[in-house]
């Protein structure tokens, strides 16, 4: 654990690590996965409110901006668990929390 990681923790803020389909990425003009800071305890609804913080110009592309709701084309996974259909206020997993493994954002492919 470095300083900062120990300083974040002492603040009540988490650093997530957090990968995203390319389009996602594009919007919010980055390459490669992002790290934004988190309140702890950290749900699936406050890692998406701080992505969103970090890159406004995601709002809309993953929730929709009237409901909240998960837009279905958009899956969240961490630690290899399928977080789409879960309550957005489900605790991520420590390993996730901890910056060992990204929480993921794939988008899901359709057609026939």
């Amino acid at each position: 654990m470095t300083a900062m990681d120990a300083a974040e923790r002492t603040a009540g803020t988490v650093r997530l690590r957090i990968v995203m389909p390319h389009q996602l990425r594009a919007l919010a003009r980055v390459t490669g996965e992002v790290a934004v800071e988190a309140a702890a305890p950290v749900t699936v609804r406050t890692a998406l409110d701080a992505l969103e913080a970090a890159h406004p110009a995601l709002v809309g592309t993953i929730r929709k901006r009237d409901t909240g709701q998960r837009r279905a084309m958009i899956r969240i996974y961490a630690a290899g668990e399928d977080l789409s259909n879960a309550p957005v206020d489900t605790l991520l997993p420590a390993i996730v929390t901890s910056g060992h493994e990204p929480l993921q954002l794939v988008g899901a492919i359709a057609g026939g």
